[in-house]
């Protein structure tokens, strides 16, 4: 069962800003998900500004319909884009039995520097008190080395395999 709709709320860690999409953010979005190095891992090609638009709409959708969803990620001191993470229900094709499904994604600029660890934990400390559920899950590119090792940071272990698209993907829960 999903959640109630509510607005994305502002999250604050040290160092970090979490707080919702807006239409200004679009420039922003298109350099990360356009970039071809970021997509390395996530379906192997750059996003179309109508894909990122698309994208950007399902982010407000998210909270609009199940109460939870993707924060923009910013650098408190500079309000500098950092990238993107959060919770969401993408209704997949393998079963993830109404559990939020995690994501994250940083500009490589921002990579390997403790900042996606430090937003998804602020993220998943959000919605251990505001969610009614007690799992979360992920799915990660085997290849994607980074990724693993966060997610095996935050909590999440290996739980199977699944292909998807055009990929096998290794499947998380914690």
């Amino acid at each position: 069962m999903n959640g109630a709709a509510r607005p994305c709320p502002t999250l604050s860690t040290s160092r970090l800003v979490l707080r919702p999409h807006t239409s200004a953010d679009f420039e922003s979005c298109l350099a990360l998900w356009s970039d071809p190095e970021v997509m390395r891992h996530m379906g192997g090609r750059p996003f179309t500004p109508e894909e990122v638009w698309r994208r950007m709409l399902a982010y407000a959708g998210l909270w609009a319909t199940i109460g939870y969803g993707y924060w923009v990620i910013e650098d408190a001191a500079s309000r500098r884009y950092v990238g993107e993470a959060g919770l969401a229900d993408f209704h997949r094709p393998f079963a993830f039995d109404f559990a939020p499904e995690a994501g994250w994604m940083l500009a490589p600029a921002t990579q390997g520097k403790g900042m996606a660890y430090e937003a998804m934990t602020a993220i998943l400390e959000w919605a251990e008190a505001e969610l009614p559920y007690r799992r979360s899950v992920c799915m990660i590119d085997p290849e994607n080395g980074p990724s693993l090792r966060l997610a095996a940071r935050l909590g999440y272990r290996p739980t199977g395999r699944a292909h998807y698209g055009e990929r096998d993907l290794v499947l998380h829960e914690r």
